[in-house]
């Protein structure tokens, strides 16, 4: 049921019964945010959550590689060459993670502060 529909429900319900403030029912809903629009995130916003995302996998670059299925050949003059390396997919994702719901956290609580 969408908040128009109810809205109207609550009119035509205020016209029956008088045991219960319906515009002060109607008020409440029409002052509650319509869960159908979709939050943009601003350039800033983006910004921040890719420069944050950065910095923790900087800070953690030594668990971001699969050390255990590293590749090496020898070549000409024994020069050792690195033939393969993987990104241990779970501990990057577990670190991004980890940051988003730092700001997550973060955003939770300024608005408990307003």
């Amino acid at each position: 049921m969408k908040k128009v529909e109810l809205v109207a429900q609550l009119e035509a319900a205020k016209a029956v019964t008088s045991q219960v403030d319906i515009d002060k029912i109607i008020a409440l809903i029409n002052g509650l945010d319509d869960v159908s629009t979709v939050t943009k995130l601003s350039e800033e916003l983006i910004n921040e959550i890719s420069g944050e995302i950065e910095r923790c996998l900087d800070y953690n670059s030594s668990d971001l590689v699969d050390k255990d299925n590293v590749e090496f050949s020898i070549s000409y003059g024994n020069v050792i060459e690195l033939d393969d390396a993987q990104i241990n997919v779970h501990e990057t994702m577990s670190h991004i993670n980890a940051v988003l719901q730092r700001l997550e956290l973060e955003d939770k609580e300024e608005d408990e502060d307003e």
